[in-house]
């Protein structure tokens, strides 16, 4: 059976086997993201802040691989969010390194500065929620891209206290667990985009690399 065309700006394309394994991916990746940044909330609450390390490790696993599937038109703004995961696990490595990995939310209440370190990571999640919002108007995403940054910047400005933060912290992970659920049952073309315009995109890229180099010769 032949993979479904669809009409897109730029042409006809189709939704292979790749490309559904590639929103699958996507769509586990980001759930586990969700599920480990709830049970980390909830054992900072029962059990305190020691020992949350493991789930913040599993929230840096599942949005780096989110990243390497999501489909976003533009290359820029993919790498970009690619490099603040990549800056902020290294913030957090770093952080691991100075006091201990049993040690780091303790520290991140205490030393509010180290949210500088960690904070990227947790904007590259704030952007996959606008991505969300911009593409299929979910309320839920807009809570995520909105709740995020409003607890960190404003814990780290002094201007919430850490039961403040907790609560936005808690509603914002409720929502991304809620706009994660809902993805599944979504077409994989949904997630994909239109293909047409990915290839017209790399076209345009191509064309100004030939056109460089041919300068440079």
């Amino acid at each position: 059976m032949s993979d479904p065309l669809f009409e897109g700006v730029y042409g006809t394309y189709s939704i292979d086997e790749r490309d559904r394994r590639e929103v699958l991916g996507y769509r586990l990746a980001l759930l586990l993201v969700a599920l480990a940044q709830a049970a980390m909330l909830l054992q900072w609450q029962l059990l305190g802040p020691a020992q949350l390390w493991p789930w913040l490790a599993l929230m840096a696993i599942g949005l780096g691989l989110s990243l390497r599937w999501i489909h976003i038109y533009l290359r820029p703004l993919h790498r970009t969010l690619q490099l603040f995961w990549l800056l902020g696990c290294l913030g957090a490595l770093a952080l691991a390194l100075r006091v201990g990995p049993s040690q780091m939310a303790t520290t991140l209440a205490e030393q509010r500065l180290w949210l500088l370190a960690i904070g990227p990571m947790f904007a590259a999640l704030a952007g996959i929620g606008f991505k969300e919002f911009f593409c299929f108007q979910r309320p839920e995403a807009i809570g995520v891209t909105l709740l995020l940054p409003l607890a960190l910047l404003g814990f780290l400005m002094g201007l919430l206290n850490t039961g403040a933060t907790a609560i936005l912290l808690a509603v914002e992970s409720g929502l991304l667990l809620v706009l994660c659920l809902r993805k599944f049952p979504m077409p994989a073309a949904a997630d994909v985009g239109d293909k047409s315009v990915f290839a017209h995109l790399d076209a345009l890229r191509q064309g100004r690399d030939d056109r460089a180099g041919g300068e440079a010769v």
